[in-house]
Protein backbone atom coordinates (compact mmCIF):
# COMPACT_ATOMS: atom_id res chain seq x y z
CA UNK A 1 0.00 0.00 0.00
CA UNK A 2 1.38 3.41 -1.00
CA UNK A 3 1.79 6.12 1.55
CA UNK A 4 -0.92 8.24 -0.20
CA UNK A 5 -3.52 5.39 0.18
CA UNK A 6 -2.57 4.87 3.80
CA UNK A 7 -2.99 8.55 4.43
CA UNK A 8 -6.47 8.54 2.76
CA UNK A 9 -7.64 5.59 4.87
CA UNK A 10 -6.40 7.35 7.97
CA UNK A 11 -8.47 10.43 7.17
CA UNK A 12 -11.60 8.31 6.49
CA UNK A 13 -11.18 6.46 9.70
CA UNK A 14 -10.79 9.69 11.61
CA UNK A 15 -13.90 11.16 9.96
CA UNK A 16 -15.94 8.07 10.81
CA UNK A 17 -14.83 8.25 14.41
CA UNK A 18 -15.69 11.95 14.59
CA UNK A 19 -19.19 11.45 13.15
CA UNK A 20 -19.92 8.56 15.47
CA UNK A 21 -19.22 10.89 18.38
CA UNK A 22 -21.61 13.63 17.09
CA UNK A 23 -24.87 14.59 19.02
CA UNK A 24 -27.85 12.23 18.80
CA UNK A 25 -29.74 14.70 16.59
CA UNK A 26 -27.30 13.95 13.68
CA UNK A 27 -28.92 12.09 10.77
CA UNK A 28 -27.91 8.51 9.89
CA UNK A 29 -24.45 8.39 8.28
CA UNK A 30 -23.01 5.52 6.23
CA UNK A 31 -19.21 5.24 6.34
CA UNK A 32 -17.10 3.85 3.50
CA UNK A 33 -17.18 0.09 2.89
CA UNK A 34 -15.81 -1.93 5.73
CA UNK A 35 -16.63 0.75 8.36
CA UNK A 36 -19.38 0.48 11.07
CA UNK A 37 -22.84 2.12 10.41
CA UNK A 38 -24.42 4.23 13.23
CA UNK A 39 -28.15 5.31 13.09
CA UNK A 40 -29.75 7.74 15.61
CA UNK A 41 -33.48 8.64 16.09
CA UNK A 42 -34.28 12.36 15.58
CA UNK A 43 -35.71 14.16 18.67
CA UNK A 44 -39.20 15.66 17.93
CA UNK A 45 -39.48 19.44 18.28
CA UNK A 46 -40.67 20.72 21.65
CA UNK A 47 -44.41 21.72 21.72
CA UNK A 48 -46.47 23.60 24.37
CA UNK A 49 -49.04 21.72 26.53
CA UNK A 50 -52.68 21.51 25.36
CA UNK A 51 -54.74 24.38 26.96
CA UNK A 52 -57.04 23.26 29.76
CA UNK A 53 -60.72 24.42 29.46
CA UNK A 54 -61.63 26.96 32.15
CA UNK A 55 -64.44 26.53 34.64
CA UNK A 56 -67.34 28.95 34.30
CA UNK A 57 -70.67 29.65 35.96
CA UNK A 58 -73.95 31.38 35.20
CA UNK A 59 -76.20 33.15 37.72
CA UNK A 60 -79.91 33.54 36.96
CA UNK A 61 -82.08 36.49 38.04
CA UNK A 62 -85.86 37.06 37.89
CA UNK A 63 -86.12 40.88 37.74
CA UNK A 64 -89.89 41.13 37.27
CA UNK A 65 -91.08 38.15 39.29
CA UNK A 66 -92.78 38.80 42.62
CA UNK A 67 -91.69 37.35 45.93
CA UNK A 68 -94.04 35.96 48.55
CA UNK A 69 -92.37 34.68 51.71
CA UNK A 70 -89.07 34.98 49.78
CA UNK A 71 -90.29 32.61 47.07
CA UNK A 72 -90.51 33.88 43.46
CA UNK A 73 -94.00 33.81 41.93
CA UNK A 74 -95.89 34.98 38.88
CA UNK A 75 -99.34 34.43 37.36
CA UNK A 76 -100.37 32.61 34.18
CA UNK A 77 -100.07 34.47 30.86
CA UNK A 78 -97.96 37.23 32.38
CA UNK A 79 -94.51 37.56 30.82
CA UNK A 80 -91.59 37.34 33.21
CA UNK A 81 -87.91 37.48 32.31
CA UNK A 82 -84.85 35.41 33.15
CA UNK A 83 -81.56 37.31 33.03
CA UNK A 84 -78.39 35.21 33.01
CA UNK A 85 -74.91 36.48 33.85
CA UNK A 86 -72.08 34.15 32.75
CA UNK A 87 -68.46 34.47 33.87
CA UNK A 88 -66.03 34.48 32.18
CA UNK A 89 -67.15 35.74 28.77
CA UNK A 90 -65.81 34.06 25.64
CA UNK A 91 -66.70 35.48 22.24
CA UNK A 92 -69.31 33.40 20.44
CA UNK A 93 -70.81 31.82 23.54
CA UNK A 94 -74.28 30.28 23.27
CA UNK A 95 -76.60 28.89 25.92
CA UNK A 96 -79.64 26.66 25.64
CA UNK A 97 -82.54 27.93 27.77
CA UNK A 98 -85.43 25.57 28.43
CA UNK A 99 -88.53 26.39 30.48
CA UNK A 100 -90.86 23.74 31.89
CA UNK A 101 -94.30 23.93 33.48
CA UNK A 102 -94.20 20.84 35.62
CA UNK A 103 -92.63 18.30 33.23
CA UNK A 104 -94.00 19.98 30.12
CA UNK A 105 -91.54 21.93 27.99
CA UNK A 106 -93.18 25.28 27.21
CA UNK A 107 -90.25 27.12 25.62
CA UNK A 108 -86.76 26.37 24.32
CA UNK A 109 -84.32 28.92 22.91
CA UNK A 110 -80.66 29.01 21.96
CA UNK A 111 -79.35 32.44 22.93
CA UNK A 112 -76.06 34.16 22.19
CA UNK A 113 -74.44 35.90 25.15
CA UNK A 114 -73.81 39.62 24.83
CA UNK A 115 -70.58 40.91 26.40
CA UNK A 116 -70.43 43.49 29.13
CA UNK A 117 -68.51 46.68 28.40
CA UNK A 118 -65.33 45.31 29.91
CA UNK A 119 -65.96 41.83 28.43
CA UNK A 120 -65.60 40.25 31.87
CA UNK A 121 -69.01 38.62 31.69
CA UNK A 122 -71.72 37.87 29.18
CA UNK A 123 -75.46 38.09 29.61
CA UNK A 124 -78.72 37.00 28.03
CA UNK A 125 -82.43 37.70 28.62
CA UNK A 126 -85.33 35.34 27.97
CA UNK A 127 -89.02 36.24 28.27
CA UNK A 128 -91.53 33.54 29.23
CA UNK A 129 -95.27 33.44 29.96
CA UNK A 130 -96.63 30.39 31.72
CA UNK A 131 -99.77 29.00 30.05
CA UNK A 132 -101.09 27.65 33.33
CA UNK A 133 -100.81 27.27 37.09
CA UNK A 134 -97.98 25.27 38.65
CA UNK A 135 -94.27 24.98 39.23
CA UNK A 136 -91.97 26.50 36.60
CA UNK A 137 -88.36 25.40 36.09
CA UNK A 138 -85.89 27.32 33.95
CA UNK A 139 -82.76 25.36 32.98
CA UNK A 140 -79.72 26.90 31.27
CA UNK A 141 -77.02 24.74 29.67
CA UNK A 142 -73.70 25.87 28.18
CA UNK A 143 -72.06 23.10 26.14
CA UNK A 144 -68.38 22.31 26.64
CA UNK A 145 -65.93 24.08 24.34
CA UNK A 146 -62.12 24.20 24.00
CA UNK A 147 -62.14 27.35 26.17
CA UNK A 148 -64.83 26.49 28.76
CA UNK A 149 -66.10 23.41 30.53
CA UNK A 150 -69.78 22.55 30.34
CA UNK A 151 -71.89 24.36 32.93
CA UNK A 152 -75.57 24.55 33.88
CA UNK A 153 -77.88 26.56 36.13
CA UNK A 154 -81.51 26.29 37.18
CA UNK A 155 -84.15 28.59 38.69
CA UNK A 156 -87.65 27.77 39.92
CA UNK A 157 -90.78 29.85 40.50
CA UNK A 158 -94.53 29.25 40.78
CA UNK A 159 -97.42 30.46 38.63
CA UNK A 160 -100.26 31.15 41.09
CA UNK A 161 -104.00 30.66 40.69
CA UNK A 162 -105.61 34.11 40.49
CA UNK A 163 -109.15 32.93 41.19
CA UNK A 164 -109.79 34.09 44.74
CA UNK A 165 -112.68 35.63 46.66
CA UNK A 166 -113.84 36.47 50.15
CA UNK A 167 -112.47 33.92 52.62
CA UNK A 168 -109.63 32.78 50.34
CA UNK A 169 -106.11 32.32 51.69
CA UNK A 170 -102.81 31.28 50.17
CA UNK A 171 -99.89 32.83 48.32
CA UNK A 172 -101.97 34.71 45.76
CA UNK A 173 -103.95 36.47 48.51
CA UNK A 174 -100.62 37.34 50.14
CA UNK A 175 -99.42 38.75 46.82
CA UNK A 176 -102.66 40.69 46.32
CA UNK A 177 -102.39 42.33 49.74
CA UNK A 178 -98.70 43.03 49.18
CA UNK A 179 -99.39 44.83 45.89
CA UNK A 180 -102.27 46.87 47.32
CA UNK A 181 -100.04 48.02 50.18
CA UNK A 182 -97.25 48.90 47.70
CA UNK A 183 -99.66 51.34 46.01
CA UNK A 184 -100.43 52.85 49.44
CA UNK A 185 -103.98 51.50 49.75
CA UNK A 186 -104.74 50.94 53.42
CA UNK A 187 -104.85 47.21 54.08
CA UNK A 188 -103.96 45.08 57.10
CA UNK A 189 -102.00 42.20 55.54
CA UNK A 190 -103.82 39.36 57.24
CA UNK A 191 -103.32 36.68 54.57
CA UNK A 192 -107.11 36.35 54.24
CA UNK A 193 -109.32 37.90 51.57
CA UNK A 194 -111.36 39.77 54.19
CA UNK A 195 -113.22 43.04 54.64
CA UNK A 196 -110.00 45.02 54.64
CA UNK A 197 -108.99 43.46 51.32
CA UNK A 198 -112.41 44.28 49.85
CA UNK A 199 -112.21 47.92 50.97
CA UNK A 200 -108.68 48.29 49.59
CA UNK A 201 -109.81 46.84 46.25
CA UNK A 202 -112.76 49.24 46.25
CA UNK A 203 -110.36 52.16 46.80
CA UNK A 204 -108.11 50.85 44.03
CA UNK A 205 -111.01 50.70 41.56
CA UNK A 206 -111.81 54.32 42.44
CA UNK A 207 -108.17 55.28 41.93
CA UNK A 208 -108.34 53.73 38.45
CA UNK A 209 -111.66 55.53 37.84
CA UNK A 210 -113.19 52.15 37.06
CA UNK A 211 -116.20 52.24 39.38
CA UNK A 212 -116.55 50.69 42.80
CA UNK A 213 -116.09 47.01 43.48
CA UNK A 214 -114.61 44.81 46.18
CA UNK A 215 -114.00 41.88 43.84
CA UNK A 216 -111.04 41.04 41.66
CA UNK A 217 -111.00 40.52 37.91
CA UNK A 218 -108.21 39.86 35.40
CA UNK A 219 -107.92 43.48 34.30
CA UNK A 220 -107.57 44.72 37.88
CA UNK A 221 -105.02 42.01 38.65
CA UNK A 222 -102.96 43.03 35.61
CA UNK A 223 -103.01 46.72 36.58
CA UNK A 224 -102.19 45.88 40.18
CA UNK A 225 -99.20 43.70 39.30
CA UNK A 226 -97.97 46.37 36.87
CA UNK A 227 -98.13 48.94 39.69
CA UNK A 228 -100.53 51.09 37.69
CA UNK A 229 -102.44 53.86 39.46
CA UNK A 230 -101.31 56.64 41.78
CA UNK A 231 -102.89 59.33 43.91
CA UNK A 232 -101.75 62.73 42.60
CA UNK A 233 -100.78 65.05 45.43
CA UNK A 234 -101.89 68.66 44.93
CA UNK A 235 -100.55 70.33 48.08
CA UNK A 236 -97.02 69.05 48.74
CA UNK A 237 -96.14 72.32 50.50
CA UNK A 238 -98.60 71.48 53.30
CA UNK A 239 -96.23 68.96 54.88
CA UNK A 240 -98.10 66.23 56.78
CA UNK A 241 -101.68 66.68 55.63
CA UNK A 242 -104.85 65.03 54.36
CA UNK A 243 -106.20 65.46 50.84
CA UNK A 244 -109.83 64.58 50.15
CA UNK A 245 -110.43 64.07 46.43
CA UNK A 246 -114.22 64.07 46.19
CA UNK A 247 -114.32 63.14 42.51
CA UNK A 248 -112.55 59.88 43.41
CA UNK A 249 -114.23 59.51 46.81
CA UNK A 250 -110.78 58.96 48.33
CA UNK A 251 -108.78 60.55 51.09
CA UNK A 252 -104.98 60.33 51.22
CA UNK A 253 -102.72 61.00 54.19
CA UNK A 254 -99.66 62.67 52.72
CA UNK A 255 -96.23 63.74 53.96
CA UNK A 256 -95.01 66.46 51.60
CA UNK A 257 -95.32 64.83 48.19
CA UNK A 258 -95.21 61.25 49.54
CA UNK A 259 -98.51 59.42 49.84
CA UNK A 260 -98.56 57.44 53.06
CA UNK A 261 -101.95 55.74 52.81
CA UNK A 262 -105.23 55.98 50.88
CA UNK A 263 -108.74 55.25 52.17
CA UNK A 264 -112.16 55.08 50.51
CA UNK A 265 -114.61 57.68 51.84
CA UNK A 266 -118.24 58.67 51.60
CA UNK A 267 -118.47 62.45 51.35
CA UNK A 268 -121.51 64.74 51.63
CA UNK A 269 -124.63 63.85 49.68
CA UNK A 270 -125.91 66.45 47.18
CA UNK A 271 -128.25 68.05 49.74
CA UNK A 272 -125.46 68.37 52.35
CA UNK A 273 -122.21 68.62 50.37
CA UNK A 274 -118.75 68.51 51.88
CA UNK A 275 -117.19 71.94 52.16
CA UNK A 276 -114.33 72.64 49.75
CA UNK A 277 -111.10 74.43 50.62
CA UNK A 278 -107.94 74.25 52.75
CA UNK A 279 -108.43 73.83 56.48
CA UNK A 280 -106.57 72.62 59.57
CA UNK A 281 -107.45 70.05 62.20
CA UNK A 282 -108.62 72.01 65.26
CA UNK A 283 -110.17 69.28 67.43
CA UNK A 284 -109.68 65.54 67.84
CA UNK A 285 -112.13 63.23 69.59
CA UNK A 286 -111.33 59.52 70.09
CA UNK A 287 -114.02 56.87 70.43
CA UNK A 288 -117.70 57.28 69.60
CA UNK A 289 -119.73 60.49 69.66
CA UNK A 290 -123.48 60.29 70.35
CA UNK A 291 -124.37 60.53 66.65
CA UNK A 292 -122.16 57.57 65.78
CA UNK A 293 -119.07 59.48 64.61
CA UNK A 294 -116.00 57.38 65.45
CA UNK A 295 -112.49 58.74 66.07
CA UNK A 296 -113.09 62.19 64.64
CA UNK A 297 -110.70 64.87 63.35
CA UNK A 298 -112.62 68.15 62.97
CA UNK A 299 -111.25 70.61 60.42
CA UNK A 300 -113.96 73.31 60.24
CA UNK A 301 -117.13 73.75 62.30
CA UNK A 302 -118.90 70.34 62.44
CA UNK A 303 -117.05 68.90 59.44
CA UNK A 304 -114.72 66.04 60.28
CA UNK A 305 -112.83 63.05 59.01
CA UNK A 306 -114.28 60.15 60.99
CA UNK A 307 -115.38 56.55 60.94
CA UNK A 308 -119.05 55.76 60.44
CA UNK A 309 -121.29 52.83 59.71
CA UNK A 310 -122.36 52.85 56.98
CA UNK A 311 -119.70 54.48 54.82
CA UNK A 312 -121.04 53.42 51.41
CA UNK A 313 -119.21 53.70 48.10
CA UNK A 314 -121.10 56.88 47.13
CA UNK A 315 -121.64 60.34 48.73
CA UNK A 316 -124.06 59.83 51.63
CA UNK A 317 -122.89 61.91 54.62
CA UNK A 318 -124.12 65.19 56.07
CA UNK A 319 -120.93 66.88 54.91
CA UNK A 320 -118.17 64.95 56.70
CA UNK A 321 -115.73 62.58 55.02
CA UNK A 322 -116.77 59.20 56.38
CA UNK A 323 -114.29 56.36 56.67
CA UNK A 324 -115.24 52.71 57.14
CA UNK A 325 -115.21 51.92 60.86
CA UNK A 326 -112.27 49.51 60.44
CA UNK A 327 -110.13 52.28 58.89
CA UNK A 328 -110.90 55.08 61.31
CA UNK A 329 -108.38 54.42 64.09
CA UNK A 330 -105.39 54.16 61.76
CA UNK A 331 -106.28 57.52 60.14
CA UNK A 332 -106.86 59.13 63.55
CA UNK A 333 -103.50 57.90 64.83
CA UNK A 334 -101.68 59.44 61.84
CA UNK A 335 -103.30 62.90 61.93
CA UNK A 336 -102.46 65.58 64.48
CA UNK A 337 -103.74 68.98 65.61
CA UNK A 338 -102.82 71.66 63.09
CA UNK A 339 -102.47 69.29 60.11
CA UNK A 340 -103.87 70.67 56.88
CA UNK A 341 -106.99 69.13 55.34
CA UNK A 342 -107.40 69.98 51.66
CA UNK A 343 -110.74 69.20 50.06
CA UNK A 344 -111.37 69.42 46.30
CA UNK A 345 -112.90 67.81 43.25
Amino acid sequence: MSWRRARFLGVGTALALALSAAPAATAAITTPAGSATTTTTPTPPTTSATPVAASARVTLYLPDAFFVHRQPVTVPNRTFHIVGIARPYIAGQWVLVRTYLGRRLIKSDKLRLKPSRNHRYGQFTEGVASPGVGGITVTVVHAASPELKRFTSQRRLTALDEHVGFGSTGPFVDLLQQRLAALHLYIPQTGVYDQGTGLALDAYHRLLRSGTSQTLDGRTTSFLLDGFGAFKVRFPNHGRHAEGNLSLQLIALVDGSHVNVIYPISSGKPSTPTILGDFQVYSRVPGYLPDGMYYSDFFIRGYAIHGYDPAPDYPASHGCMRLPIVDAISAFNWLALGDWVDVYY
